[in-house]
């Protein structure tokens, strides 16, 4: 009997193309420590660009030229004076390209490594909202974690909630965070997918507790049936991204300009997670 291998998906030529644009405009150091100085400060003058490089401003003003050409940054005059800013869309396209590339995206994670001993993850009670409450008014107040400006009423988010995918993580008995996820359809053949947000209160970010919330949620998910979970993140929020990167979440897109935050039009990025039998 002769065994046939099996057949290993091909990048798409587009997709390769696209790739091998990217990377080849960043196949120049200056390019690629310019690209650096962007992401790293967000917003950034050409003239702060070449004193913080050591370069001459033609040199400076050609290469991110270059970067904007491909995408990578965006430029805006005001007066005589350049500004430079990162395009958010490229903090997880290019990352994403090169997981793609390197294969890393065709074995996913099921979940995150185990976090820390001093954070205990439990099922949400009533008596939690005014924690929870506080925590998303803080998670707001950074303006890279929802579109919303308000909390919502507990009544709204306890009729949005799954009944048995609700869950706050404890450090020392005080609530650090929470987890919720909520059906995207009322409809019967959507049942196994949930739209998922994560929350971590302001003094206890750094300490695990976001790993703690998501490794229980996508467990939990997975055991309860749920095939799909599923989340959209601002792309800015760069340790969202990588937490539920490590969950096994894979980045679906960037969906530009999908809805204005405070009269600003912003972009998300779409992610999701699938289970490994689903």
């Amino acid at each position: 009997m002769t065994m046939t291998a099996p057949v290993r998906p091909v990048l798409p030529l587009d997709d390769a193309s696209t790739y091998a644009e990217w990377f080849a405009c960043l196949a120049e150091p200056t390019r690629v420590r310019l690209l650096h100085a962007v992401a790293t400060a967000g917003t950034i003058t050409v003239g702060e660009l070449t004193e913080q490089l050591g370069i001459s401003q033609s040199t400076c003003s050609h290469h991110v030229r270059k970067l904007a050409d491909v995408g990578f940054v965006q430029l805006r005059k005001e007066g005589t004076t350049t500004v430079v800013a990162v395009n958010p869309a490229c903090c997880t396209g290019l990352p994403h390209a090169a997981d793609v590339v390197m294969g890393v995206l065709a074995t996913r994670p099921c979940c995150p490594e185990l976090p820390t001993d001093d954070v205990d993850v439990r099922a949400m009670r009533a008596g939690d909202w005014p924690a929870v409450s506080r925590i998303f008014a803080e998670g707001i107040a950074t303006g890279v974690a929802t579109f919303e400006t308000e909390v919502p009423p507990q009544a709204t988010l306890d009729a949005a909630w799954m009944d048995d995918h609700r869950w706050v993580a404890e450090v020392d008995g005080e609530i650090a965070g929470w987890a919720a996820a909520s059906p995207v359809s009322g409809r019967a053949c959507y049942a196994g997918v949930g739209e998922t947000s994560v929350y971590v209160g302001e003094r206890f970010r750094g300490r695990g507790v976001g790993k703690a919330l998501v490794r229980h949620q996508v467990i939990a998910a997975d055991n309860a049936g749920l095939w799909t979970l599923q989340t959209s993140i601002f792309p800015e929020n760069r340790a969202s991204l990588a937490l539920h990167h490590s969950a096994g979440f894979r980045t679906l897109g960037v969906r530009e300009r999908i809805a204005q935050h405070h009269g600003v039009w912003r972009d998300t990025v779409f992610l999701e997670r699938r289970r490994q039998d689903g």
